[in-house]
């Protein structure tokens, strides 16, 4: 059922998403290294051979007015953006719906990424599993997965109010191509009819925390963007 307008989903997912940055930053990122000394910056995000965040459509649309406002791009770097998006998505051949019925196999370098910059939409905009992504030396250090998990259940939330079933989980390149201000919305349209006749409860599709595959050794190991614990 829909009963909250975008404008105010916006202003609860930024909250939501500052609060979760706040716990992060003051009660486990002491116990990670600092990303300005990274000799490989931006290699997280980029490593076209892991990186599988998705997000919903409340989330896109939270990144695109956080790039239309930043005064740190003018409009060729804000275009730059989604080409880089579209790029990815013809590069790694995103989809939102696989003959397997998961997108979560489908890995990309992400388009958020700038060099120099780094994260175009760290402070407003950033999923979950990014806020989390941090290099630790010690595994119990990490920030559980619940915290994330719990991040992305709001969010789940948020978007069914918003949008009903008109959403899903999806790579981010391939949102971000969807909400293009300068697109026409043909294949977004074409699409919200695809999952509003598939489900009725958007809450049914998993999320990046629930998207788990046995490691072999009767645990549960996340197929999100992992924190990785460096040696």
């Amino acid at each position: 059922m829909k009963n909250l307008s975008e404008a105010s989903a916006l202003a609860r997912l930024q909250r939501e998403k500052a609060a979760l940055q706040s716990h992060i930053k003051v009660n486990y990122e002491p116990g990670a290294r600092d990303c300005r000394v990274c000799p490989t910056p931006g290699v997280c995000c980029t490593d076209a051979h892991f990186v599988n965040v998705h997000i919903t459509r409340l989330e896109a649309v939270a990144m695109r007015e956080t790039l239309r406002r930043t005064p740190r791009l003018d409009d060729a770097a804000r275009r730059a953006v989604y080409a880089r998006a579209r790029l990815a998505v013809e590069r790694y051949h995103l989809r939102a719906l696989t003959a397997a019925g998961d997108t979560y196999a489908q890995t990309y370098s992400c388009p958020l990424f700038a060099p120099g910059v780094g994260c175009l939409v760290h402070a407003r905009a950033k999923p979950a599993p990014c806020i989390q992504h941090a290099c630790y030396d010690n595994w119990e250090e990490m920030p559980p997965v619940r915290l994330q998990w719990r991040a992305e259940r709001r969010v789940e939330l948020l978007n069914e109010k918003t949008y009903g079933a008109a959403w899903a989980w999806l790579p981010t390149p391939l949102w971000l191509t969807l909400i293009d201000p300068d697109g026409d919305g043909a294949e977004l349209a074409r699409l919200a009819r695809v999952w509003g006749a598939r489900r009725t409860a958007p809450t049914t599709t998993p999320n990046n925390a629930a998207r788990r595959a046995p490691d072999g050794k009767g645990r549960r190991r996340r197929r999100s963007l992992p924190v990785i614990a460096a040696r």
